[in-house]
């Protein structure tokens, strides 16, 4: 569970940092195409960060979409996104958090004494 909750945080920092799911962002492929830096916008992939595409080494910043630096882009991608990542980044642990301790005491108990009947030293949960 823990893994899914870390998963879950850091989608959210990559689609309010960087306008891309964390799968995108790692592989570069946005819409299913491999292009990175094509849009030459706001959306930003690893692979075009480390100088794949036609933008080098920093990413593919389009003068008609006003972006002139790395920084420029996530000023503005946090500016419209930053308060949806923030929420996201503290209610996504706050709700895995209540959802384990609900989903744990009706389906974990009875089957941890459902083990103790058969007479095996195992515990769930």
């Amino acid at each position: 569970m823990n893994v899914a909750i870390s998963a879950a945080v850091a989608n959210a920092i990559t689609e309010g940092m960087f306008k891309t799911n964390l799968m995108e962002f790692f592989t570069g492929r946005v819409n299913n195409q491999y292009k990175p830096g094509a849009d030459g916008s706001s959306v930003l992939t690893l692979p075009e960060l480390l100088g794949a595409g036609p933008g080098g080494i920093g990413g593919n910043y389009g003068t008609s979409a006003g972006y002139d630096s790395l920084g420029a882009v996530l000023t503005s991608n946090l500016k419209k996104n930053g308060f949806k990542m923030a929420t996201a980044v503290i209610v996504i642990p706050m709700v895995a958090q209540v959802a384990k301790k609900l989903l744990r005491k009706p389906v974990i108990l009875p089957a941890n004494r459902l083990l103790k009947s058969t007479g095996l030293d195992v515990k769930l949960g």
